[in-house]
């Protein structure tokens, strides 16, 4: 009986990676096709985009290529392939919810609202809601948008936030929407609009793209909080767990440092409050 005992712990203890039949929810569907599937915004630079060699790009990206290569590491894939599959502002979350990705990897803002649907990782970075204007306008924040054009892409929560915010305005600006950050630009560039809301690094990424950003500025003001995560299957523990032990462990041991600054060394951001974000959310094993 003890010699049995004794086989059955040494199976245990030198046994790989949980076999397939074990496993249950998103990790088995990696596990079963050696592939995980990751949702990315194409437009939401410094975040995540195409690149100039027409690959995935951007901060959110690196981090869920190093998540890849933990949860493969986890399920003994030593050839883990990575789908990774374009998301819009529109259908980013609903493709998590019916499966057309296992999770998406942008700038998207962890709301209660969006908690109904989905779930959300670790914070991965914290941003709010600000205006990119036109040195033409004279905007220099909320208060003087009064008479001007603004646009937003609908069905996110910087609309949202703004219209809570030009609500409380006794002199009301237009606000009108824009299918993209790409789109909302170009009519910055245009001068169709006076000014672009949008989360404050996102703004100061894709104004970079202007045709001439010198015309353009970053108003000082914010009128949101928008912590950012990467959006998950609901109830899905087990897979949310991975990817916040990968998290985690690149925030503890630093490895998100080089990450951080190779896209965000050049901009002024809240630094400090991004490096407390960091010790905050570096979970202990």
């Amino acid at each position: 009986m003890m010699r049995s005992l004794i086989l059955v712990l040494a199976a245990l203890l030198l046994a790989g990676p949980a076999s397939a039949a074990e496993l249950d929810g998103t990790l088995k569907k990696i596990k079963a096709s050696n592939t995980i599937t990751i949702g990315y915004r194409e437009d939401a630079r410094p975040f995540a985009y195409t690149g100039d060699d027409g690959k995935p790009a951007g901060y959110s990206v690196d981090l869920c290529t190093r998540i890849a290569a933990s949860i493969a590491k986890d399920l003994g894939l030593f050839n883990l392939q990575t789908k990774w599959v374009k998301v819009t502002p529109e259908n980013r979350i609903q493709s998590v919810v019916n499966g057309t990705v296992d999770m998406e990897c942008g700038s998207t803002t962890a709301s209660l609202s969006r908690q109904e649907l989905v779930d959300f990782s670790l914070m991965t970075f914290i941003d709010g809601g600000s205006l990119l204007v036109t040195d033409a306008s004279g905007i220099k924040g909320l208060s003087t948008l009064g008479g001007k054009k603004v646009a937003v892409v609908p069905g996110t929560t910087t609309e949202r936030a703004l219209n809570i915010a030009i609500s409380r305005l006794a002199n009301k600006p237009t606000v009108v929407t824009v299918k993209n950050h790409a789109e909302g630009v170009a009519a910055l560039d245009n001068k169709t609009i006076d000014a672009y809301a949008s989360d404050r690094t996102l703004l100061i990424g894709m104004g970079r793209t202007s045709k001439d950003p010198s015309k353009l500025s970053l108003v000082e003001e914010y009128f949101s909080y928008e912590p950012h995560g990467f959006v998950l299957k609901r109830g899905d523990a087990a897979f949310r767990l991975s990817v916040n032990r990968a998290l985690a462990a690149m925030y503890r041991t630093g490895e998100v440092g080089p990450i951080f600054e190779k896209y965000f060394g050049s901009m002024t951001t809240a630094g400090q409050m991004i490096v407390a974000m960091y010790l905050m959310n570096g979970l202990p094993e």
